[in-house]
């Protein structure tokens, strides 16, 4: 049961939400591009894995984890157009896991600092 008052809401809201920040597909391919130039790079220290320190291809990796994460959040999970308050819960929840995962990798030793 609709009328035509709620069913003129509704398309507004969805044309209002068309015209909202929506990049384009070259946009996307873009960062799939820079995702794809991230990845080589990741796969590229497994050849030089011998050759350097073991905590410089901890901090690479991770860097390279942190922004390709960072971009899809943004991009891909459209994060970067949401309202912050959606940004803030996020971060609040993955801030969270990676508190317990330090914590779960410190007790069970797994870096040999203890």
């Amino acid at each position: 049961m609709t009328n035509s008052m709620t069913d003129t809401a509704v398309d507004a809201a969805v044309d209002a939400h068309d015209d909202d920040h929506h990049p384009s597909d070259l946009f996307y391919v873009k960062i799939a591009g820079i995702l794809a130039l991230f990845t080589a790079l990741e796969v590229g220290t497994y050849f030089i894995e011998d050759s350097v320190d073991p905590w410089f291809l901890y901090l690479s990796l991770s860097v390279l984890m942190i922004i390709k994460f960072a971009m899809v959040a943004a991009y891909f999970m459209h994060l970067k157009y949401d309202t912050p308050w959606f940004r803030y819960l996020f971060i609040a929840g993955l801030v969270l896991a990676m508190g317990v995962y330090a914590i779960f990798l410190f007790a069970y030793d797994v870096f040999g600092l203890g």
